[in-house]
């Protein structure tokens, strides 16, 4: 049995052998050598998707995919028949890089950093963003402290996030598809967004891209959130409905927007966000790293061989 695993992440190939499968690096921007197109098993991480999409029709034994990523958007798109391939994510590998990089968008926006390095390329020094303030005012968002943050998508990556959020002094309720109290939070089902948005200071988006969740961030929820609340999206850019948030962030209906996910990637040089109001333009900078891939790696390759069912298979 074959293993192919990907260049594009440093992968502790140690951890990997003695399972009698053979192992072969490849390099995911050019095409799978001739000799490694009957592996049985793929790794993936940044496969370009026209190279990924070539090789479908290449890679005629492939029994399984393990996929690096949280959302393996970029195999499903490439054609590959999950209903004969077996395919698993690397949900777990991203929970802190995608916590911590969201905790800094909502103390930026919170903050108004982004307002202070604008103001620093100017040479201005803003007496609004220094000197004394009004702590906590009503109808702001200038702090976790006491802030009302609603988590929609809480996973792995919120139950890493959520306390780092309180213990900073925030508020967290959590949204997902069925209720409950994970971690001491609790967690509604989405048809309480009525009710949840109007009292909400930051609204993070942690949500896989489907059809399910095209557009749920739409023009009746946003109209819902205060007028000094912010979004922020670090799960996929479909999720929000882009021009009712960009008017709203037009008319100041809406405190701001810290996005690191968008439609289009990378996001078009004409795209409105680059100039709308309070926008914090993160390049997708969340995620990328997948720490210790090979620990997931070896133990899927585990229950694979044994038979057995693996983990975060789709």
């Amino acid at each position: 049995m074959k293993l192919l695993y990907p260049t594009s992440v440093v992968i502790d190939a140690k951890q990997l052998e003695g399972f009698s499968v053979s192992l072969h690096p490849y390099d995911t921007k050019s095409k799978i050598p001739d000799e490694h197109t009957d592996a049985e098993i793929l790794v993936t991480w940044a496969n370009p998707g026209p190279v990924l999409k070539g090789e479908v029709s290449r890679l005629k034994n492939l029994r399984w995919i393990q996929s690096l990523a949280a959302g393996p958007n970029d195999v499903i798109n490439a054609g590959f028949d999950t209903s004969k391939t077996i395919l698993t994510t690397g949900s777990g590998l991203h929970d802190h890089t995608v916590a911590e990089h969201t905790l800094g968008l909502l103390l930026n926006a919170a903050r108004r950093f982004f307002e202070m390095r604008d103001c620093q390329h100017k040479h201005k020094w803003s007496s609004d963003l220094g000197g004394p303030q009004p702590d906590r005012p009503k109808g702001k968002f200038t702090t976790l402290q006491d802030a009302n943050v609603v988590v929609w998508g809480f996973g792995n990556i919120a139950k890493t996030l959520t306390p780092w959020l309180m213990a900073l002094g925030a508020n967290v309720t959590g949204v997902a598809r069925h209720a409950g109290v994970r971690q001491g939070i609790e967690v509604y089902s989405e048809d309480k967004l009525p009710e949840l948005l109007p009292q909400t200071d930051a609204l993070v988006m942690i949500l896989p891209g489907s059809e399910a969740t095209t557009n749920v961030l739409n023009a009746e929820r946003i109209k819902l959130l205060p007028k000094h609340a912010w979004v922020v999206n670090v799960g996929r850019g479909n999720s929000i409905d882009d021009a009712a948030l960009l008017a709203a962030l037009e008319k100041g209906e809406i405190g701001g927007a810290a996005l690191d996910v968008f439609r289009t990637e990378p996001l078009p040089e004409d795209s409105p966000y680059w100039t709308a109001p309070n926008v914090i333009v993160s390049p997708h900078g969340a995620g990328g790293r997948p720490q210790d891939p090979a620990t997931l790696i070896a133990y899927n390759l585990r229950r694979f061989l044994a038979g057995q069912e693996l983990k975060n298979k789709l």
